[in-house]
């Protein structure tokens, strides 16, 4: 079940307090969307661009008519998107100036298909010169935008608006805006990207203008920025200084930039031959001599390197391609003791590591020795080490 707007803010309101900000990532496939919520995002943003990243386009193609941009969202959105609604509020990305659109009945539309908010996208702040002029005059305006956050805002939906000046904040504030985001155009950088953008400190001083106007109307709303030559995560930080800036909202830097890079590299290198360089000391003893190993060996390193994790004899049987019980039969004959006996030896000697350390907690030490279950892992530590961990913290 969707929680309120008023649910929705006071968690995103709780992160920024724990954590400082809060991360938007314009998703356009519920790939980009389930690994993003795997890292932390705190909001997913469904743009009609996300979806023409997808496709091989840059982010510009979502202002031009290839298709209409709220019928996009509808339909990619609803598949892939709101299924992740229960770990991050969705935001539909409507094009409050859709003249084939009741604006008022497709944002109740929006609402009941189970979109946490709406965000003003694409938007005409986007646009200027003479195109801007004869939208304007066709009454396909901004005010078109505020109208529509307004009305978001009386269904009790979240809303997020990009703004372009301090004006159009205070205009969107006023309106009832819960986050306002400062747009600085297309992000700069990769292979699809705009070749001309604000300087980040350019765009920071704009920020703290923008900002200035929102808290001179309501210093609660949530405060982002977006776009231009924000494309890193130390970009992000350097606008956070000396401004009220709670969070940064992207959609090229989270996946189109990655993906560019990583199948880039990746065909590349595949087609290249590119000699593998072993990054463990597992990897070498499976590159050292394919189909012929030291099995106990691999055993013993692989526990040694991934104790921390969830590991099974089973799942390294197979990796080697040789029975369980014949793995099971050679380790336990070779090493002294079975295999669940070895991995506790090693858990908790570098648990005894870490807290004489002293640098964590127990119950992150547990978690960082393979343990969730703080009671199990006090259990198992005083089995082996003749005192429990607490005692030994003590010494």
């Amino acid at each position: 079940m969707n929680k309120t707007r008023a649910e929705y803010l006071e968690k995103l309101k709780e992160v920024i307090r724990e954590n400082g900000h809060i991360i938007g990532v314009a998703a356009g496939s519920g790939i980009t969307a389930k690994y993003a919520v795997m890292g932390g995002c705190d909001m997913i943003m469904a743009l009609s661009s996300g979806k023409y990243r997808q496709m091989g386009f840059g982010s510009l193609a979502g202002f031009l008519c290839y298709n209409n941009s709220n019928d996009m969202v509808m339909n990619f959105a609803s598949k892939e998107l709101l299924r992740f609604s229960s770990q991050a509020p969705v935001i539909f990305g409507l094009n409050a100036t859709d003249p084939t659109k009741s604006i008022y009945d497709y944002i109740l539309e929006i609402k009941n298909m189970g979109f946490a908010g709406i965000n003003n996208y694409p938007t005409v702040g986007m646009i200027d010169g003479r195109f801007r002029e004869a939208l304007d005059e066709e009454g396909l305006d901004y005010d078109k935008e505020i109208e529509a956050i307004r009305f978001g805002h009386f269904c009790d939906l979240l809303t997020v608006a990009y703004v372009f000046s301090p004006e159009q904040a205070r205009q969107m504030v006023e309106a009832g805006a819960d986050i306002i985001c400062a747009h600085f155009g297309l992000t700069r950088g990769g292979f699809l990207g705009p070749k001309k953008s604000l300087t980040l400190e350019r765009a920071r001083r704009t920020a703290i203008e923008i900002f200035s106007a929102v808290d001179s109307v309501n210093p609660e709303v949530i405060k982002l920025v977006y776009g231009g030559p924000i494309k890193t995560p130390s970009d992000a930080q350097y606008m956070y200084q000396g401004s009220s800036c709670q969070g940064y909202i992207g959609g090229s830097a989270f996946e189109r930039t990655p993906i560019e890079n990583a199948v880039f590299e990746t065909t590349s290198n595949f087609k290249n031959g590119v000699e593998m360089v072993p990054s463990s000391n597992v990897e070498k003893l499976l590159f050292a001599n394919p189909g012929q190993y030291d099995y106990t060996e691999f055993v013993k390193e692989y526990v040694n390197e991934n104790y921390m994790t969830d590991v099974r004899l089973n799942e390294l049987a197979q990796t080697l391609y040789i029975s369980p019980s014949y793995l099971s039969t050679m380790f336990k004959h070779e090493v002294g003791i079975n295999f669940k006996a070895y991995l506790l030896e090693v858990r908790m000697k570098k648990a005894k590591e870490l807290i004489f350390e002293g640098s964590h907690s127990l119950v992150q030490i547990a978690q960082l020795v393979g343990y969730n279950d703080y009671a199990q892992f006090s259990k198992m530590y005083k089995k082996i080490n003749g005192v429990s961990p607490r005692e030994n913290l003590k010494k």
